[in-house]
């Protein structure tokens, strides 16, 4: 029990890291949170608890193919907030069309052989 708080107290304090950073420089909360800190906590979360290093490397090349449809909400949501939208129905905008995204990228994916 212990070990599974401890690992959503780090994932908790790196989130609230990122967005104080936020409030004085965008960019280098940007550069951070651009990080893929998440991935490489996954990684090592699942070697310590005993994870084969092949089994990492598969987590890994499957997160790869699907970072590349979210970032349509960090393209898309800007814009939108850009040309006056409301910070909610951009962000609701944006995540459904990274859905989309994810919907057309996964049989596309499988059309060419990558497993997820």
């Amino acid at each position: 029990m212990f070990y599974y708080a401890l690992k959503v107290v780090l994932s908790a304090i790196l989130i609230v890291v990122i967005t104080e950073i936020a409030k004085r420089s965008s960019g280098f909360a940007a550069l951070i949170a651009a990080l893929p800190l998440t991935s490489l906590m996954a990684f090592v979360w699942l070697y310590v608890e005993g994870g084969a290093a092949a089994r990492i490397g598969e987590l890994s090349g499957q997160i790869f193919w699907l970072v590349l449809p979210s970032l349509v909400l960090f393209l898309l949501l800007p814009l939108l907030i850009k040309q006056g939208m409301g910070f909610w129905l951009s962000l609701v905008l944006s995540m459904a069309a990274t859905a989309g995204c994810y919907l057309v990228m996964l049989p596309v994916l499988r059309k060419f052989g990558v497993q997820l």
